[in-house]
């Protein structure tokens, strides 16, 4: 190889190892990378360095800056039922072995059946008694553990992954980013608190005293000199619509910064975390649309509804996530 042919080789070799590495370095950088460059990232991007810049006159120091996350539809998936539900339609058939009367009485008949039109004909009051029925007559510590083997075996019916993996990328990397830039992230379901309390640190790195959900009423016990904490079938507190504003003010005392929802259940969480006025707040709904990679829906589904916060989000500012286009992937690898 001649002198110049050496210099004209190294010099294709440096040029190409710099642009690996600046790629390398873009990628280090983009704090969103599952996001596709479109108005909803620079959208959280830009609020992001507007409250936590000093100099900015929409500065908002640290102990202020709060997040909350519905969860289902909002952080993993929520069809074709709600992953509680199907968690509930499993226990029904581990409960009835031992209640034989059950067999024979919906909506727990229709559940062992596979009978979908005489379960959903039987309305919120027999979802009622099947979420009675499985969630309550336990200590917590019993509720956790079936919760914890169910969460590690079950599978989705479409996609054939825990459920736990079909988490959303996207919002991942944006719960990371924020507590990154001084954030404190809470979800705020509708979902049972201590449904998703035993699982919700180790897959979104929120622990359970940052988790706020529907409950039951819980009693404490003495049991053969040991403290129990039993669970009894009667509804504590609905986190849902219009309890969750309530459910922010009671568990976190501060009126949260941003939030992040899905669909008209989240209404009232966006309401009252946007339209409080200065300093600089944020709403974002995602919306399902991508019947390829997830599923695709608003306002005709029973679960995970998105019609009168749809219709509201541009008069009141809120960023709409268009799943189909905004999104580079929906699932971690």
């Amino acid at each position: 190889m001649s002198a110049l042919a050496y210099v004209s080789r190294c010099i294709s070799l440096a040029a190409a190892a710099l642009l690996l590495f600046a790629v390398s370095v873009l990628a280090q950088t983009d704090p969103l990378p599952s996001w596709n460059d479109t108005a909803p990232k620079a959208a959280i991007i830009a609020f992001v360095e507007k409250v936590t810049k000093e100099n900015s006159p929409e500065f908002v120091p640290e102990p202020e800056r709060i997040a909350v996350f519905d969860n289902d539809g909002t952080l993993w998936v929520e069809h074709p039922i709600y992953t509680q539900l199907a968690f509930a339609l499993d226990r029904v058939k581990a409960v009835v072995p031992a209640h034989p009367e059950l067999k024979d009485k919906q909506p727990f008949k229709a559940v062992l059946e596979g009978d979908m039109k005489a379960l959903a004909a039987s309305g919120e009051k027999g979802l009622m008694e099947i979420m009675m029925a499985t969630h309550a007559g336990m200590t917590t510590d019993e509720f956790q553990k079936i919760v914890s083997d169910w969460i590690s075996t079950a599978r989705h019916p479409r996609f054939k992954r825990p459920y736990t993996e079909l988490v959303y990328q996207p919002m991942l990397e944006l719960q990371t980013y924020l507590r990154a830039n001084g954030f404190k992230t809470y979800i705020v379901s509708g979902g049972g608190i201590e449904f998703m309390r035993p699982w919700t640190e180790r897959v979104y790195g929120i622990p359970p005293e940052q988790v706020i959900g529907s409950s039951i009423k819980t009693e404490f016990r003495m049991s053969a000199d040991t403290p129990i904490l039993y669970r009894l079938p009667e509804i504590n507190f609905i986190d849902d619509k219009a309890g969750k504003p309530v459910g922010i003010n009671q568990y976190i005392g501060r009126r949260p910064l941003a939030a992040f929802g899905n669909s008209d259940g989240d209404l009232e969480m966006l309401q009252w975390t946007t339209l409080a006025g200065a300093p600089a707040r944020f709403g974002l709904i995602v919306h399902h649309t991508d019947a390829e990679r997830e599923y695709a829906y608003d306002r005709d589904t029973e679960f995970g509804r998105l019609d009168k916060a749809l219709d509201l989000a541009p008069m009141n500012g809120w960023t709409v996530v268009d799943m189909k286009a905004d999104w580079r992937k929906i699932f971690p690898d």
